[in-house]
């Protein structure tokens, strides 16, 4: 059974499987920014809030609590879970702005700073545009083929890499992507990490080491939202947008989805979707166990494909009223 679960600008907004369209609320007015759904226990998320720390729950968003302490920031822009490693629980990660990446290993309960992610070299220069004083983690994908590598996505200014848990790290490489907004990884396909950017959509094959950039068919090349299909790592879906002013916030807002396959150029992957103009840039999640199956929500609402993305239909459902006014932040899908 499959529930959806949708971080809105004011609330967790969940539609469960056999709720007949009834969306509840959770976290509401707490300003949730970032969503992370532990793959093997899947009734365990971790979400962080703009200015109220990190919010976990252990029974489907049923009740939440705070996460522990240890974490430096009370702004949580990015959360991961990693798969279960040989400590029998799986390493959590929280970032924060300003740009801070804790972990923890006890499912949330304590936290610990790695302070080697300040030091790199390229941390002189990051900075987020619309407060320049500052940046934050915009991501963090944890590789699901390789334990202990993870990928942190700065806003703005570098993508870097640990291939131990954070212990140490590799900075941002010539040719990787510079404003990173969504990261993907495949469990068939080791080495392999795409990036959803504000410069555009990048790929690698060598766990980062190199970077190609193929744009071709992209009408629009500032990228907010990618996925990969859970049958093929082959086929990718990206949302993006003319640039970052029409990408977000409503009414002047134009928004696109474009999918590839087996190395191809993207092509365009609106059918069944409201038009582009007033569509805010679509948050992405691939059905976790499922091959072919996507899920996109903007402003409009929630959207399902059973064809790898090339055609949508609306998932009907019961939205809070306003609750998907400026579109979402984040979306995950939670089986049982």
């Amino acid at each position: 059974m499959t529930s959806i679960v949708v971080v809105g600008s004011q609330a967790v907004l969940i539609l469960r499987q056999g709720a007949h369209g009834m969306v509840e609320e959770h976290l509401n007015g707490r300003h949730p920014r970032c969503l992370a759904v532990d793959v093997d226990d899947p009734s365990r998320w971790y979400v962080g809030t703009q200015s109220d720390g990190l919010w976990r729950t252990a029974d489907g968003g049923m009740t939440w609590e705070p996460a522990g302490s240890g974490i430096p920031y009370p702004d949580v822009t990015a959360v991961a879970v990693a798969a279960k490693g040989t400590s029998g629980n799986p390493a959590i990660y929280a970032g924060t702005e300003p740009s801070t990446l804790s972990r923890s290993d006890d499912r949330g309960a304590t936290w610990r700073t790695l302070e080697g992610l300040a030091g790199l070299p390229s941390s002189s220069r990051w900075s987020f545009p619309p407060k320049p004083d500052t940046h934050h983690v915009r991501w963090i994908e944890p590789d699901p083929t390789t334990p202990d590598s993870l990928y942190v996505a700065i806003e703005a200014g570098a993508l870097v890499r640990s291939k131990d848990g954070g212990a140490t790290w590799h900075d941002r490489v010539e040719g990787g992507p510079f404003d990173s907004h969504t990261l993907a990884t495949h469990h068939e396909a080791p080495g392999f990490v795409c990036a959803a950017a504000g410069d555009g959509y990048y790929e690698s094959v060598d766990g980062g080491d190199h970077w190609t950039r193929p744009m071709g068919g992209l009408n629009h090349g500032y990228l907010v939202g990618v996925a990969i299909d859970r049958g093929d790592p082959d086929t990718v879906i990206v949302s993006g947008a003319p640039g970052p002013h029409v990408a977000y916030r409503p009414p002047q807002v134009e928004a696109y989805l474009y999918r590839k396959e087996h190395g191809g150029s993207f092509a365009p992957a609106m059918e069944g979707l409201p038009g582009a103009s007033g569509s805010t840039a679509a948050r992405l999640a691939g059905h976790p166990e499922t091959a072919g199956v996507f899920f996109a929500v903007n402003n409009h609402g929630l959207f399902r494909s059973h064809d790898s993305g090339k055609s949508w239909t609306a998932v009907k459902a019961q939205w809070p009223a306003g609750a998907l006014a400026d579109g979402a932040h984040a979306l995950a899908l939670w089986t049982e």
